[in-house]
């Protein structure tokens, strides 16, 4: 390899390393390494710029559009309320009725609006049957994951391949050409999951009622207002008569820290107290006079104490304040909300929580009242708002069957284009019906028309684009070949299976640590160098290119869905791995045999 092709790699390596510690967002940095490149000549401007014009990345960008569409008229949830059941069944029976039509849908929208919608949904019906949100949130997300894999469009690492195929003078995807083996994978999937799966998940199956688990525990920071009811009141092993549901776990009296949970003690006026509470007893203590809630002062210029409703937010990446503490964004006067707790990682923050730094991903426990998710539930600087307990009707409802048949269109377009006339010497394509459908919904109001930039993720467009610059760096600079090279020989002795395996393997930890989008387009020039050397069709290393990077389920920053419902279903890091790493080893197992038999080298 050339000193060039080690400039590049060592560029990508310090871009990948850029991302995995969060520096920045992963737009920004793909253009940074991208810049660097041309710069030095790697690529050239024109290059550069390419991918801004790739029919596969302006399809994910109208597409975004397409799925915002379907949402706001109210169709989700309508489909949600149908299908959730109406009484309780046997357990694998009532998962999968509920993941399948979940897995249908997503293999057409985007998966990100599906769980905003349905994830709030699905955990207020497992309350109401007395069973725990914890074993439906997670293969919630997984059925958006296997939905996606079945279609061209049902993730947008489909389309970047797909759009790499064309770019590189190939024939690209059929509509329906990864179903071959992306509803295999599904199938397999749900059995896992119906059988085994949603035994490895936190939670139980027993009655609520009986056990409390899965509501969220608070430790709050409280004093004793002047003459309150509780001055005098005897605590014995943290409890007291007075207040039930709650667990006095600390006493700070005249500097002094006293463990309140072992042993008696008299309250005073000036203690200061930590308590512990479970989400579901929260609202009553609100508006008990007897302590006040350090989360509370400040808060009665905006509210009366029975306006106040219990909203769960989690932050986008465009949100203002991230990397700020609470008390230094200000949070309070920003959105009359004040952060009652935060969840991070498997962990409940409550106590101090003022001078906690806000992250991408994190969930946010909210005293506000319901103008909040008016105002703030269809910005982009929170991935999903929802009363804890609730969820707003939808705003748009006499548009539904417009925007079902325009979605049925879309799709009977795309998968028959090739066999329609031509148009200026092309048949038409996904792009080509995806952007109608677009622009006829901002035509009738379906989408509104004044808000249709919001609903594009503009960073993920930049790191497709800029994606497609640095797969052109590494053929340029001839780093694609060298690493195809020693893949080939590493796996030599299998033959080209053992290259698609060595692809797969790459191809999903790079998923696992930067953008889906961006390691399916780096490694796309690797296999296709790999399969000119080879002599044998490229098609097997593109299909499971799109199986790699999409198959992520042993971590929750791996796939948006997975960190959406991480908040919400209280679950830890080590759930998703205990859960997803054997769905992992699973798609793999598949692909590996499945992909060689259907698209023969």
């Amino acid at each position: 390899m050339t000193f060039e092709g080690y400039f590049v790699i060592g560029v990508i390596l310090l871009m990948i390393v850029a991302l995995i510690y969060n520096l920045m967002r992963p737009g920004l940095l793909l253009f940074s390494a991208l810049m660097v490149l041309m710069a030095t000549g790697v690529v050239t401007s024109e290059e550069s710029l390419a991918g801004f014009s790739n029919k596969g990345m302006l399809t994910v960008a109208v597409l975004f559009i397409v799925s915002e569409g379907v949402r706001q008229t109210g169709a989700l949830n309508i489909l949600a309320r149908a299908f959730l059941p109406k009484r309780r069944g046997k357990f694998p029976i009532t998962l999968t009725k509920i993941l399948l039509p979940v897995s249908a849908l997503s293999a057409f929208l985007n998966n990100t609006p599906v769980v905003i919608i349905f994830a709030p949904m699905i955990k207020n019906w497992a309350e109401r049957m007395n069973l725990s949100p914890q074993k439906f949130l997670i293969p919630l997300s997984y059925a958006t994951i296997l939905g996606g894999m079945c279609t061209l469009i049902g993730t947008s690492t489909n389309l970047v391949v797909h759009g790499l195929m064309l770019d590189n003078g190939l024939q690209g995807l059929n509509m329906f050409e990864l179903a071959k083996v992306g509803l295999w994978i599904a199938f397999f999937g749900f059995l896992y999951m119906a059988i085994v799966g949603h035994k490895l998940l936190p939670g139980e199956k027993n009655n609520l009622r009986r056990n409390r688990n899965d509501y969220k525990e608070y430790f709050l920071d409280a004093t004793l207002p002047e003459n309150s009811p509780l001055i005098g009141e005897e605590i014995s092993n943290g409890r007291t008569h007075a207040l039930k549901h709650v667990i006095i776990h600390s006493i700070e009296r005249d500097g002094e820290l006293i463990d309140a949970r072992k042993g008696k003690f008299i309250l005073q006026e000036s203690d200061k107290l930590v308590i512990a509470v479970k989400s579901d007893n929260l609202l009553p203590l609100i508006t008990n006079k007897r302590l006040e809630l350090k989360a509370m002062k400040g808060f009665g210029k905006f509210y009366k104490s029975t306006d106040i409703k219990q909203i769960e937010a989690v932050i986008a990446p465009r949100f203002p304040g991230i990397n700020q503490t609470i008390d230094e964004f200000d949070f309070l006067n920003h959105y009359q909300a004040e952060v009652l707790a935060v969840y991070r990682n498997g962990e409940t923050i409550s106590t101090n929580v003022g001078s906690v730094r806000m992250k991408d991903g994190d969930s946010l426990v909210l005293l506000t009242n319901e103008n909040f998710i008016k105002n703030w539930g269809e910005s982009k600087i929170f991935y999903l708002t929802s009363f804890i307990g609730e969820i707003p009707p939808p705003r748009y409802k006499g548009q539904r069957l417009i925007a079902l048949l325009l979605i049925l269109l879309m799709i009977g377009g795309a998968t028959a284009g090739q066999y329609l006339p031509k148009i200026n010497g092309a048949h038409p394509d996904m792009f080509y019906f995806a952007a109608l459908v677009a622009c006829f919904m901002t035509w009738v109001n379906i989408m509104p028309n004044r808000k249709y930039t919001k609903v594009i993720s503009w960073d993920v467009l930049i790191t497709i684009a800029c994606a497609f610059g640095l797969s052109k760096a590494l053929q340029n600079s001839g780093a694609a070949d060298a690493i195809a090279t020693t893949a080939i020989n590493f796996s030599k002795s299998w033959g080209p299976v053992g290259v698609l395996i060595t692809i797969y393997i790459i191809t999903t930890i790079f998923t696992e640590v930067i953008t889906n989008n961006a390691a399916a387009a780096l490694v796309f020039p690797i296999a296709y160098a790999a399969a000119e050397q080879l002599h044998v069709d490229a098609k097997p290393f593109f299909i499971t290119i799109c199986i790699a990077a999409s198959a992520s389920f042993a971590t929750p920053i791996g796939y948006q869905t997975n960190l959406l419902v991480q908040g919400l279903g209280n679950y830890k890091f080590i759930d998703y791995t205990k859960v997803g790493l054997p769905l992992n080893i699973l798609a793999f197992i598949i692909s590996v045999i499945v992909i060689p038999l259907i698209w023969p080298f």
